[in-house]
């Protein structure tokens, strides 16, 4: 794909190679946010309403990292592919299972995802490194640091 015009002083290559790197984290973001908002409509049981609460807050504070990726996309000159239909044909993150309304099995499905996006955001850090882009890999290491909070608060609630 095409970059925009730019005066930003990183090769175009490694523009390119940065871009897919973040698309591919931003598919995987939208597609988190949209698991945690399937926990949260339809979790059911004794912890409903801390559960409920707790799986919207993920969705929110998963929505800025939505929003930082594209906005870091489009800052490296590219195209930010943020679409609902591309973020489910470009996921790799595992399908959530529609099936479960019990709170313990949302915390276990959305922990499992939680996990899955912090060790490819962590990943992702040392690719941008590699890259020689500091900016995109602090970046990661935000969203590394937040989505490890955010599984901390979800596996809590399985923990003894």
């Amino acid at each position: 794909m095409a970059l925009h015009k730019t005066k930003i002083d990183i090769a175009e290559d490694k523009r390119q190679e940065l871009i897919a790197i973040l698309n591919q984290s931003l598919a995987d973001a939208a597609d988190l946010k949209s698991q945690a908002k399937q926990a949260h409509w339809n979790v059911k049981g004794p912890s409903f309403i801390a559960l409920h609460e707790l799986f919207d807050r993920v969705a929110t504070e998963v929505d800025v990292y939505v929003d930082d990726l594209a906005e870091r996309i489009t800052t490296l000159s590219g195209t930010a592919m943020g679409t609902v239909r591309l973020a489910a044909a470009n996921s790799s993150l595992s399908e959530y299972p529609h099936e479960i309304t019990d709170g313990t099995a949302h915390v276990d499905a959305l922990s499992s995802a939680l996990a899955d996006f912090a060790k490819k955001a962590r990943t992702d850090i040392d690719r941008a490194d590699e890259v020689g882009d500091k900016d995109t890999a602090d970046l990661y290491t935000g969203i590394s640091r937040g989505i490890d909070k955010l599984l901390w608060f979800v596996e809590a609630h399985i923990q003894a």
